[in-house]
């Protein structure tokens, strides 16, 4: 495990989130969400969602529960019909159906599991026991990578960020169990904790048949083996400035930072005979993976690797090594009190393995076709809302406001699906192991990737499938896509009035629009490119409004004495506060003056309560705390209050007036898009 995500290029809209709890039948604004003994100019959040959070309490196996999972809990639900169906039939041999119900009944079958116990990854062990060299030791790393096993650092392929038009491979830090490099290296007392708690790895040794002594030991190595990658990696602040993980390098380039390591073995090893021109993210990282492998020896590589093994595949091993791995990364890092049953788990995997498969079957079977139309009419809007916005900045100069609405009019939109599927005939799924078919998935995956390099970018291509709750905006591609399953309530209602789905939906095209002109999607052009198309001047200012947000959430307390990230959550509080703004402007424009009060409320106070409802959320300290350390969002009820502060407009729906906690003064707003 590391702390690289192949999503690294693009904005989400938000993490990744599943749990299951009846869905309720949707309203639009449904009242029993709203706690209306709040004030909702002094806390416009639990004004809001007061109701929501109290009738929706955080299930066990989740550190947080909001209305993004409350719609993920139906899809999953959608899901999970699809994958049962399929599973409960004999089917026909090499059929995606055979594959999806093998994948799938090998995971639930927990008897076969624990009656296999360590077999499965016995071939894995007995290359780790070859080993009799520094050279046996890179040739498994390869061999591991290309299995879906990450040790040393990540090996991927994606847009060259200064040429747009081609794949390239990338190599980026990692080699690291825990998810970021600075859970290492802080020496506060809750970073202690967290760091004793890990070390408690040593249990998975003993699991693998260690006695406690040797466990001890072993866990020991993996540990500062560990740290010392961590002391050499970016922080995640170091790495939000694109031009600081970009050097372009060809094979001799990088043998001469890291001669220790035989690159070209690697390369080759993994399928790459000429790699040709690639990018190494973090050279001193790679540097000092190369002293590494001089100092450190064959024994504690061995020992090394052994952890990568049994960490990356507990998923799928007996149990006693699931809930091990568990207690770990998820009730010591986020408070989840329990895991999520097995059927979730297993469907998880399955859906990745085979996500674009099973999506084919969701659209065909839950996705009406005339929510890709309306959709399209509401990102044209959208779309028309930010160019008249960026030609009336104040700030901008001209010549950078023709380049920046000439990158809008190039954005590309995608919804609903891809146009064309992904072929997994040359994956073999069998009824022999769970854990084989996740090895045989992993490979076809790195295959693919790897088949990518040096060729055309395919712009057809989707980073989501369709069944997936979330968005995202990826700069290289100059492209905003929204899967199918976000197309529901709380997001999108078929039926509902425009106030609240240009509050919602509206939103969330506004705030995938504006991560192409956020602190890092600024930096690319309008096809893709990584360049400065800036004058100096306009992008001092731009700075100049942006350091206003990251001042106003660095002064927000999300527990005790801890603050949130403003730097770090900086593109994600300028697309929300870009979102809105664009988005309500957009429905300034459909609306006629004539329409009605619904239950009480105007379609300004609507198109604010749809907003506010979309971070409903409740969710544990330790997750608070993890997700401020490592999360590029904020926590969703800063989501709320952070932007809706900054607008005069929200303050004019709901008569916020100076004095009132959601009211700032004009010179303490940020204005940026």
């Amino acid at each position: 495990m590391g702390n690289f995500n192949r999503l690294l290029l693009l904005t989400l809209l938000t993490g990744s989130m599943a749990c299951t709890q009846e869905k309720p039948k949707s309203k639009s604004i449904d009242l029993a969400d709203l706690d209306t003994t709040v004030n909702p100019a002094a806390d416009f959040d639990n004004y809001a969602n007061g109701g929501w959070k109290k009738r929706f309490p955080i299930p066990d196996e989740k550190s947080r529960f909001g209305s993004f999972d409350l719609l993920a809990d139906s899809g999953e639900l959608q899901v999970k019909t699809l994958i049962t169906e399929i599973a409960a039939k004999k089917q026909e041999p090499g059929s995606i159906g055979q594959k999806i119900a093998d994948f799938y009944n090998t995971g639930m079958d927990t008897a076969k599991i624990e009656a296999d116990g360590l077999a499965p990854v016995l071939p894995l062990f007995d290359q780790i026991t070859a080993i009799q060299s520094k050279e046996n030791v890179m040739k498994v790393v390869a061999d591991f990578h290309s299995k879906g096993i990450r040790p040393l650092f990540s090996f991927l392929s994606d847009a060259d960020q200064k040429n747009s038009t081609m794949v390239v491979a990338y190599i980026y830090q990692g080699g690291i169990g825990m998810p970021d490099r600075d859970y290492y290296m802080k020496e506060d007392q809750q970073s202690k904790e967290i760091q004793a708690a890990y070390l408690v790895l040593q249990k998975t040794f003993v699991l693998a048949g260690d006695d406690e002594a040797t466990a001890k030991v072993n866990a020991d190595i993996v540990y500062s083996l560990e740290k010392r990658m961590a002391a050499s990696s970016m922080t995640l602040l170091e790495q939000r400035d694109p031009h600081k993980t970009y050097h372009k390098m060809n094979l001799d380039g990088l043998q001469k930072i890291s001669p220790e390591y035989d690159w070209t073995s690697h390369f080759q090893s993994i399928g790459l005979q000429n790699p040709g021109d690639f990018i190494v993210s973090q050279p001193e990282f790679v540097a000092e993976l190369g002293k590494m492998i001089k100092d450190i020896s064959v024994g504690d590589w061995k020992i090394y690797l052994k952890w990568n093994v049994l960490n990356s595949l507990a998923a799928y091993l007996p149990a006693s090594f699931a809930d091990q791995n568990f207690d770990f990364y998820g009730k010591t890092l986020s408070g989840q009190m329990a895991q999520r049953p097995r059927w979730k788990r297993v469907q998880g995997e399955t859906n990745n393995a085979l996500s674009e498969a099973i999506g084919q079957m969701y659209v065909e079977k839950y996705f009406p076709a005339e929510a890709k139309k309306r959709m399209l009419d509401l990102v044209s809007n959208l779309k028309i809302s930010l160019g008249e916005r960026i030609n009336q900045l104040s700030w901008m100069g001209d010549s950078t406001k023709i380049k920046a609405i000439e990158k809008l009019d190039a954005i590309n939109v995608k919804i609903g699906y891809p146009d064309k599927w992904r072929d997994y005939s040359a994956l073999e799924v069998s009824a022999d192991s769970y854990l084989a078919n996740a090895l045989r998935s992993n490979n076809f995956d790195f295959n693919y990737m790897i088949g990518k390099v040096n060729k055309p970018v395919d712009r057809a291509e989707w980073h989501m499938p369709p069944q997936m709750v979330n968005a995202y905006y990826n700069p290289t591609m100059n492209e905003i896509v929204f899967p199918a399953a976000i197309l529901q309530p709380p997001f999108f209602f078929m039926d509902g009035d425009d106030a609240v789905n240009y509050g919602a939906i509206g939103v969330v095209i506004g705030h995938e629009m504006t991560h192409g002109f956020d602190d890092q999607g600024r930096q690319y052009d309008k096809v893709g490119n990584l360049t400065d198309w800036w004058t100096a001047d306009d992008a001092r200012l731009f700075g100049e409004r942006t350091k206003v947000l990251v001042d106003q959430f660095n002064n927000y307390t999300v527990l005790d004495t801890i603050k949130a990230n403003g730097e770090l959550s900086l593109g994600e509080n300028i697309a929300d506060l870009g979102g809105l703004n664009v988005a309500y402007a957009a429905l300034q424009k459909v609306l006629t003056g004539n329409e009605k009060p619904i239950d009480e409320f105007n379609p300004d106070q609507r198109f604010f309560l749809a907003y506010a409802h979309l971070w409903a959320q409740n969710i544990r300290d330790k997750e608070i705390i993890r997700r401020t350390k490592e999360d590029v969002h904020s926590l969703g009820r800063f989501r709320v209050l952070g932007p809706l502060r900054n607008m005069p407009e929200f303050h004019k729906a709901f008569d916020v007036k100076e004095g009132d906690y959601m009211y700032l003064k004009e010179s303490d707003r940020a204005v940026v898009w």
